[in-house]
């Protein structure tokens, strides 16, 4: 170890000692924090259109309400699509721990599968309803309906686009470290996307066509 004496006064007995040795930083040492904090303000992000819908999901200026548009069975199958590509990126993550190239990269296309068809369903509903005239413009109720879920919708997008990314980066590199952490962020993402998704399903949709 490298030290450095601060020069003291005549009669004193005790020099100070500081380590100049470069500390060490494992690489990725700091990746899952960093990542926790985004979420965190991702958190923050979709609590506020939670709060915008309480306010307004109630404001139909006259126009159609939940009851008129929502059909709870497709957007059932809708979140049955999302689970699914919940539980297979789980099982992705159970092939990659276990360094199975193959079918990691196979549960990781299911994944993708599952979140394209996810987003097929919501942009049918947003085309469907947008035909019917109940468009964002529409009322406070639509406009903050369309916000949170296209929201939610877009998030789902940026997943998908660096879920290729990260299969791309695999085929190429492996396994190695570096890679699993990225999958380990995506896969907080991804579960974290789910949950939000069963907020929206559960206040959204259903609640607003009891209410």
């Amino acid at each position: 170890m490298t030290t450095d004496t601060l020069s003291t006064p005549p009669g004193t007995e005790a020099p100070a000692f500081w380590d100049t040795d470069p500390h060490e930083h494992p690489a990725g040492g700091s990746t899952m924090l960093g990542f926790w904090l985004y979420l965190m303000s991702d958190c923050l992000i979709f609590a506020m259109l939670f709060a915008a819908w309480g306010v307004f999901g109630a404001s139909y200026a006259g126009g159609p309400d939940p009851k008129e548009l929502f059909d709870l069975k497709l957007v059932a199958v809708n979140t049955a699509m999302l689970l699914f590509s919940s539980l297979t990126y789980g099982m992705a993550m159970i092939s990659a721990d276990e360094r199975k190239q193959g079918p990691a990269l196979a549960w990781l296309a299911a994944t993708g599968f599952f979140g394209l068809c996810f987003l097929g369903i919501e942009l049918f509903e947003f085309s469907h309803l947008i035909h019917e005239g109940a468009g964002p413009q529409r009322s406070a109720f639509l406009s903050s309906f369309f916000t949170l879920v296209g929201t939610h919708g877009l998030h789902v997008t940026f997943g998908l686009i660096w879920l290729v990314v990260l299969m791309v980066q695999v085929v190429r590199g492996g396994l190695i470290p570096a890679n699993m952490r990225r999958l380990q962020c995506l896969s907080l993402f991804w579960h974290f996307l789910d949950v939000i998704w069963i907020g929206v399903f559960t206040f959204v949709y259903l609640l607003g066509v009891l209410r």
